[in-house]
């Protein structure tokens, strides 16, 4: 990797198909930005590849109904989750990278927080890959899905329906589902795996926070309502209909305002818990 401009090194890596190469490029982007060695145009309107994201010939992509169910009761059935918790990060490094390079006229500090939520994203691929070797399967033994990508795919025309349906719809699901999982790899004696989603929720929380920040600056940028913007942008897309319980501890600290948080409490279908956030 020869740019030393931050947007085109993230089209580059971005468009790298070979996961661990991805991620050992993202990490390594991070320390060079922070000791000033990158330049960043904001101004600059990239082209992208034909072919983004760039992906591994494996896992076989197919849809999410298809993917096999996550038993805790058996070690496959560990592994399997284990493979999807993969799978998301692997994709969660792409959608960051990918809010780097396609949106310009922001200002320099939104790719800064979506250089730092890729470098994270990276950070948790690796923990979880290396937790999932030593059960005995690798990156790709089973299959996943794309419809987190999908989103990011249909958000590619505006910086603000990216910010509303990614980050603070798509990626603050995991808010809710994180404390989940890791109270199940817990009971079912994986401590490592449930330290290592303490980290991911951790980090999460700021990454939706970064979206929740950004979306709230454009909204103010456009003079647009963020409840009644973000309901619009919801019908426009087709964005998933979120169902409870809500993480509401972990979505105040991600920066959800009361009127949003009062707005999913009445979507809720059973009662909310207040999870704990780490």
């Amino acid at each position: 990797m020869n740019s030393t401009e931050l947007r085109q090194a993230a089209l580059f890596l971005l468009a790298m198909r070979d996961a661990q190469q991805k991620m050992t490029g993202v990490r390594q982007l991070a320390i060079r930005w922070l000791s000033g060695e990158l330049s960043l145009d904001t101004q600059a309107v990239l082209l992208s590849p034909l072919l983004i994201p760039g992906r591994p010939k494996k896992p076989e992509l197919v849809p999410p109904r298809q993917v096999k169910r996550r038993s805790m009761v058996t070690h496959e059935g560990r592994a399997i989750l284990l493979h999807a918790l993969v799978h998301i990060e692997f994709n969660a490094i792409n959608l960051a990278l990918d809010a780097i390079w396609r949106f310009s006229d922001m200002p320099p500090e939104y790719y800064a927080d979506w250089l730092r939520v890729a470098d994270e994203e990276a950070l948790h691929f690796s923990l979880l890959s290396v937790h999932l070797q030593k059960q005995g399967y690798v990156y790709g033994d089973f299959p996943g899905h794309s419809s987190l990508w999908e989103m990011v795919d249909k958000t590619c025309g505006d910086v603000l329906a990216r910010m509303a349906l990614v980050p603070r719809t798509m990626e603050a699901r995991g808010l809710d589902a994180v404390p989940v999982l890791r109270d199940k790899l817990k009971q079912a004696g994986d401590d490592l795996a449930a330290e290592i989603m303490d980290i991911i929720l951790r980090d999460e929380i700021g990454h939706v926070a970064i979206g929740n920040r950004w979306y709230g600056y454009l909204c103010r940028e456009r003079n647009l309502d963020p409840v009644a913007t973000y309901a619009q942008l919801a019908r426009h897309y087709a964005a998933p209909v979120l169902r409870g319980p809500f993480n509401l501890i972990a979505r105040r600290a991600a920066g959800f305002s009361e009127a949003e948080l009062s707005v999913l409490v009445s979507l809720a279908d059973e009662p909310t818990p207040n999870y704990i956030a780490p």
